[in-house]
């Protein structure tokens, strides 16, 4: 099984391979986690795992140049494709917070800044970034079913065209926002699974049972 973490450059990937490593080890299957910005090691992985922090032109910037169209024809021949944070964010057409940068364009929508409105405890603007766990809320959960809480670092979410993709949804302040999306074989995460302890380790483990 080829992993491979595809690293543009943008925030530090360490706690990323940390966790994925745990994961494919519960698989109990032979495995090798590669971190690469080279569009020929990403063309002969299995499995993708795409991280990221920072800014949406910075990491737009980073794969650009041969690695966004690796990335494409990895997610179209139907491979698993995983998402975290800008990693998520970029499989749109485009962000408000880099006018001009375009995304991989993969689904049908735009990144937004968020805007939570106004903290009645206070009376001041809900904090941006919005850093800390979060409850994160699939559209139709099972009766009886706990709400998983997952750590977020973040000032921007996606807004799918299509509603159909999104696989969970997260409040802050007064706006709800996309945390999850769904495709295919392609995961998207707007929060850190290799931040999120036991939550993020069980989502990673769904991931390589695709």
């Amino acid at each position: 099984m080829r992993v491979v973490v595809c690293d543009p450059g943008v925030g530090n990937v360490r706690s990323v391979v940390r966790a994925l490593a745990c994961s494919v080890e519960a698989t109990g299957r032979a495995c090798d986690v590669t971190v690469t910005r080279d569009r020929a090691v990403v063309a002969g992985a299995d499995y993708v795992v795409v991280p990221g922090q920072g800014a949406f032109g910075a990491f737009a910037a980073g794969i650009a140049g041969g690695l966004e169209d690796a990335l494409r024809e990895h997610i179209s021949a139907g491979r698993p494709y995983l998402g975290i944070c800008l990693g998520m964010q970029v499989l749109f057409e485009s962000s408000e917070e880099a006018p001009g940068a375009t995304g991989l364009g993969v689904l049908r929508g735009h990144v937004k800044r968020l805007d939570p409105g106004i903290d009645p405890a206070t009376s001041r603007r809900y904090a941006l970034p919005h850093i800390g766990w979060n409850a994160v809320e699939a559209p139709h959960p099972a009766p009886g079913a706990a709400t998983p809480y997952f750590y977020f670092a973040h000032s921007f979410a996606a807004e799918p065209s299509d509603g159909a993709v999104v696989s969970s949804t997260t409040e802050y302040g007064a706006q709800r926002f996309t945390s999850a999306i769904t495709h295919g074989a392609v995961m998207g995460v707007q929060f850190h699974p290799e931040k999120s302890q036991r939550e993020g380790l069980s989502l990673l483990n769904r991931f390589f049972r695709l």
